[in-house]
């Protein structure tokens, strides 16, 4: 038995509880409300708590937290498990499901007055108008309203059109009439019995019964087109397959299957999401998915219960027949619960399973990805105690110099934002003002130009700079800063590459960081990522040079012709072996006889 200091005063409460339906409600000693649960018999079930240890721990600390019990009697268990639902979205007890779902759902309102307007809305007025709905996917009501208007030219106005006032002309035509969106009964050119007939048209389309539209609009069709009117004929055909194109979209089985609806559901440790489908003449018409939040170990049969539930109320279906995964002791009535086992009602039900894990999925890797943005946050924290900075290095720039026997100098900058590669921010330098191997310069020279050019441009600067050697470079890297008068406003350390050592502005001594830090990790990365990048332009620089050193030699061939040659021979050494007829090909006589004549 469950230890609790006040199990006798909660014994004497229990003894009088009635065997008939019910909520019952426990308290702690705040007085407030920690769970709230349903039963068929309320004496029999609240007992169950109090008269064994239950294996979900969980369960065994609410118990104990116990004070007082409350109850409430309704007249069947279908009352009941409405009640409990509304009582925990109202007081959302600590040890209940927490259900994540506070939308507010569209609906489509045909307006009752004078040729009614058709709008959408997530407030139903109890004015007379007809509600439609709700949508649970707000793309679905965009796509319904954009064809409704596209069919049938409702007015959109707000004047309070009477038939006195048109016949008195009290109106005037608007710019909705003029572009084609209207056809303006505020003036009596649309006869209502028309107007009349069109909103018929769209309540069959928003109660899913789309073929006896279209039914009607062949036979007008086939009438205009006897008739020769073939432009007007056009008209209809147009609509009948915009209405073609979305009944393909949502008809997935016979359209024998009408007004039902389909629930499935798959959990772990601490969630459970539960899918809906609405079908209405064989066209799902609405889907939603909802996420629960686990407390006490639930079962699958309550928590699939529980959300039935909420979602019957919150779209007020009025489906008789739902189809579970399972079997499901749910008391609702004039509703038959089916769980079906082959055909177009399985096909149903294994579409709301892979809606079910495919919504679960997403949401996986979304925390996934909250998780790596995390992690970056940690190794940027991590780094600015470390290095001993002011500003977390949210952006960071590495600088690198790059030449072979001082030949082609070039230089490189890669940036890194959130602990990560911002490629789209990397840039080479060629060295301008330097002749020769010398990096001291080289880098005095890059970091300039990079920072002089993001102040003329007003653009953010990087928190810290990490330089790609060791006191010698982080000194000319500092001599720019001088000049920019940047010092002290961007964080700047070198990297020296034999032993790692890290160093510092006007610290003689480097600080050396273990090899399994985060941190020279990081610092590495972008050293190592400096380098490719900028090891990858010197190639690619050396190679032009060696290109051009041979070809542009030859009098008489300019830059565009030794581009033709490269593009069509990839190489100085197979042109050398191109026969006159192949290089005439590309270049022409005279000019093909010059590079001949050159290599030969």
């Amino acid at each position: 038995m469950i230890k609790n200091k006040n199990i006798d005063h909660l014994k004497s409460i229990v003894s009088i509880l009635p065997e008939e339906p019910g909520v019952y409600q426990f308290f702690d000693k705040n007085n407030t409300i920690i769970y709230v649960g349903k039963a068929k018999r309320l004496k029999r079930r609240v007992a169950s708590y109090f008269n064994k240890v239950h294996d979900s721990a969980k369960t065994n600390i609410m118990v104990r937290k116990i004070v007082e019990i409350r109850h409430i009697v309704v007249e069947s268990e279908e009352d009941a498990l409405f009640l409990e639902n509304n009582l925990i979205k109202k007081y959302q007890p600590r040890y209940n499901v927490l259900l994540k779902d506070d939308k507010s759902f569209p609906w489509i309102c045909i307006k009752k007055e004078n040729y009614p307007r058709v709008q959408v809305t997530r407030h139903l007025i109890k004015d007379g108008s007809e509600y439609f709905g709700p949508y649970t996917s707000v793309k679905m009501v965009k796509i319904l309203m954009d064809m409704i208007q596209s069919l049938y030219q409702l007015r959109t106005c707000n004047l309070s059109l009477s038939e006195e006032g048109i016949r008195d002309n009290k109106f005037k035509v608007c710019l909705e009439f003029h572009i084609g969106n209207c056809k303006a009964p505020c003036v009596g050119k649309e006869r209502k019995e028309n107007y009349e007939q069109r909103i018929k048209d769209i309540r069959n389309i928003l109660k899913g019964n789309i073929g006896s539209v279209t039914g009607q609009l062949r036979e007008k069709m086939q009438e205009l087109a006897n008739e020769f009117k073939f432009e007007e004929a056009h008209i209809i055909k147009e609509k009948l397959e915009l209405l073609s194109k979305y009944q393909s979209k949502s008809t997935i089985v016979n359209p024998s299957i009408n007004n039902i609806d389909v629930y499935s559901i798959i959990d772990d440790e601490n969630y459970a999401y539960v899918n809906f489908l609405k079908v209405v003449n064989g066209a799902i018409i609405q889907a939603h998915t909802i996420e629960m939040k686990k407390k006490l170990d639930e079962r699958k049969e309550d928590l699939l219960s529980l959300a039935i539930a909420e979602i019957r109320q919150k779209i007020f279906s009025t489906a008789k027949e739902i189809l579970i995964p399972f079997e499901l002791d749910l008391p609702i009535q004039n509703v038959r619960f089916v769980v079906p086992q082959r055909g177009d009602k399985k096909k149903l039900l294994d579409l709301s399973q892979r809606n079910v894990k495919y919504y679960r999925l997403e949401k996986l890797k979304k925390g996934e990805k909250s998780l790596k943005q995390s992690h970056s946050d940690r190794i940027l924290d991590k780094m600015r105690t470390d290095l001993r900075l002011k500003d977390t290095p949210i952006h960071i720039e590495c600088f690198d110099n790059s030449n072979i026997q001082g030949t082609n100098p070039v230089a490189s900058c890669v940036v890194f934002r959130n602990a990560r590669p911002y490629k789209k921010d990397y840039r080479h330098f060629n060295i301008k003002t330097v002749i020769g191997a010398n990096d001291f310069a080289s880098m005095e020279e890059i970091i300039y130009r990079r920072y002089r050019r993001l102040l003329e441009e007003n653009k953010s600067l990087p928190q810290l700079i990490v330089i790609d050697g060791g006191k010698g470079q982080l000194g000319a890297a500092l001599n720019s800063l001088d000049k920019l008068k940047l010092r002290g406003k961007i964080s700047v350390i070198g990297i020296a590459k034999k032993l790692e050592e890290i160093y510092f502005p006007g610290d003689p001594y480097p600080l050396y960081l273990d090899k399994n830090s985060e941190t020279l990790k990081t610092i590495q990365y972008l050293r190592n990522e400096a380098h490719r990048f900028g090891i990858t332009f010197h190639r690619q620089k050396r190679s032009k040079a060696f290109i051009g050193s041979e070809l542009d030699k030859i009098e008489g061939i300019g830059p565009k012709s030794v581009q033709k040659l490269i593009q069509k021979f990839k190489s100085v050494e197979n042109v050398k072996k191109a026969s006159r007829s192949e290089l005439e090909s590309e270049l022409g006589k005279s000019k093909a006889l010059t590079v001949y004549k050159y290599f030969n």
